[in-house]
């Protein structure tokens, strides 16, 4: 007699409506459309519904969406969609409103993060209801993998390279359990277990141990693509931010043959903001790194050869095709070129801080560093956008946030919705034109020296954690010296380069738009001169350079 285990238990989408009409249509919808993989399960009321939701919480039973109507007695929607966040923080949440709720819906976009709200009649199923269930299950399963499928991290808080690979994991969003061998039994049990003793280690769920390994050794364990398929293609993005991801979206669906090459994690700087509320068509706002994730879904299905990380060494273009050459040896040749290979973050330059990189001072979000600030006081420093979201992020878990910016005022830079969200916020107090002098701390950071420029006086802060965003500079540096740039290092396009013509076959020409002083070489998002530091700008500027492409590619 053979013993077979059970099964993991199929995830709960529960409806929620007070109407025995309404209900019993949403019920046989979701069925029909979901019942194979998941529990569909109904309530005829708020009161049933949060009972079933605990119900659901003692057996330990996933709740991947919820979908209620507002209009119920005693326990309205709103109330129900509050109970489930509570119970299962990560479900995701739909409300059913009539017309004049509409403004209950925009209210819980603001205060519960609902996902989605849809109008009553949702008729067709087809067009107004699956597409949002599908979008949010799809969602749902990126950040809830099975157990068995987690890669396990054991290493020191205080570690940079434990830090390094956190934000890998985390932007990369590979289910990953982090075991802190400072605090954790079975971490240092894990770390016995695999011997040799070097951290951080890093156990990949087919069970092998990569002792303190680098992102591009990970990389390939995991299963990433990092080298190429083949040896040329029609166009070559390089760079997979909001900006480069367009463009192999857009080149690949008009039946371009593209490869879009990434050193580091797709997503760019925009893949560390925790939430981007301002981008068009995600009203409840969408994490840089779930945009990127969908965005490298939707190339990755018009078939672009996505690589990353994978760096690009050289590029070469004294052939009549450009080539470029990555750290491997490999190199790869094509029609046309779309430089996206964005900016990083200036270093903080001063006493202390090179030493503790990684050990309390990060550049960017660092998102994963969120389980390590709960109860802390950390400082952001910056005063731009991706320092407002950072604050507004972290405040939800740090005991205080402080951010120190250069400017007179925090609006000089930053989108007043977050200024009025960091004004809303208890826990943040904002301190203009300050900076940090020093950091200090024996073997992580603990305090920082900071001045009022404004008075000249200096005083010592303690804090746990310094996120910094002063600036940026284009990743240019590898570029050939046919590539034009400004003096600060970002790559001039079109109008920018003056009187400059291409010599072509056809004749000399003005550099298209986005064009560089390298005939069929582009450049977009923010490692060009000039763009507009935003999202939507940065994907216009990567669909748009694609219709150039083409031209280039007919001559």
């Amino acid at each position: 007699m053979t013993d077979t285990a059970p099964g993991p238990p199929r995830p709960v989408i529960l409806a929620v409506d007070d109407d025995p009409a309404v209900l019993s249509a949403v019920r046989g919808d979701l069925r029909i459309r979901y019942g194979r993989h998941y529990r569909v399960i109904t309530a005829s009321g708020g009161t049933e519904a949060v009972e079933a939701l605990n119900r659901l919480k003692l057996r330990g039973d996933p709740v991947a969406v919820v979908v209620s109507d507002q209009r119920m007695p005693e326990i309205t929607g709103t109330e129900v969609l509050t109970a489930a966040l509570k119970l299962f923080p990560d479900v995701r949440t739909v409300l059913l409103t009539a017309y004049a709720d509409t403004e209950v819906a925009i209210g819980a976009i603001n205060d519960l993060h609902l996902d989605y709200y849809i109008l009553k009649p949702w008729d067709p199923p087809e067009e107004r209801l699956f597409p949002v269930i599908d979008d949010l299950l799809e969602d749902w399963h990126a950040h809830n993998q099975p157990t068995y499928a987690v890669t396990r991290l054991v290493g020191s808080r205080w570690s940079a390279r434990t830090h390094e690979i956190r934000d890998f994991l985390q932007r990369n969003q590979i289910p990953m359990q982090w075991l802190d061998v400072d605090v954790s039994e079975e971490g240092r049990h894990l770390s016995e277990a695999a011997g040799d003793g070097v951290l951080p280690l890093v156990i990949t769920p087919d069970g092998s141990a990569l002792h303190a390994p680098d992102v591009a050794t990970l990389a390939t364990a995991l299963g990433h693509k990092t080298h190429a398929d083949a040896e040329s293609f029609d166009l070559a993005i390089i760079g997979a931010g909001p900006a480069g991801l367009a463009a192999a979206v857009y080149g690949a669906s008009e039946g371009l043959r593209t490869i879009c090459v990434e050193q580091l994690v797709p997503g760019g700087q925009a893949g560390q903001s925790s939430r981007i509320e301002n981008y068009l068509g995600f009203p409840t706002g969408i994490s840089g790194a779930d945009l990127a994730r969908r965005a490298v879904t939707q190339a990755r299905r018009f078939h672009v050869e996505v690589l990353a990380p994978t760096t690009i060494v050289g590029l070469d273009l004294s052939g009549p095709y450009p080539r470029m050459e990555l750290a491997d040896g490999s190199a790869v040749s094509c029609g046309s070129i779309i430089l996206a290979c964005g900016v990083a973050y200036h270093s903080l330059d001063v006493p202390g801080s090179a030493e503790l990189e990684g050990r309390g001072v990060f550049y960017g979000a660092s998102l994963s560093e969120r389980d390590t600030v709960i109860g802390e006081d950390i400082v952001v420093v910056g005063g731009a956008n991706s320092a407002g979201q950072a604050a507004v992020f972290f405040s939800e878990y740090a005991r205080s946030v402080t951010i120190l910016c250069r400017a007179n005022e925090l609006g000089a830079k930053m989108s007043t919705y977050l200024v009025d969200q960091i004004a809303a916020r208890p826990n943040i107090t904002v301190r203009c034109r300050t900076f940090v002098r020093s950091v200090g701390g024996a073997d992580r950071l603990e305090t920082m020296t900071i001045e009022d420029a404004a008075t000249g006086s200096t005083e010592g802060l303690a804090s746990s954690a310094l996120f910094v965003f002063v600036g940026a500079s284009p990743r240019t540096d590898w570029l050939p010296p046919q590539i034009a740039r400004d003096d600060h290092g970002f790559i001039l396009t079109g109008p920018a380069l003056g009187d400059r013509r291409h010599r072509t076959v056809d004749g000399d020409r003005d550099p298209f738009l986005y064009e560089t002083s390298a005939p069929g070489v582009f450049a977009v998002g923010d490692v060009r001169a000039g763009s507009t530091k935003r999202v939507a700008s940065a994907v216009g500027e990567g669909s748009v350079a694609v219709q150039f492409v083409h031209q280039v590619l007919r001559s």
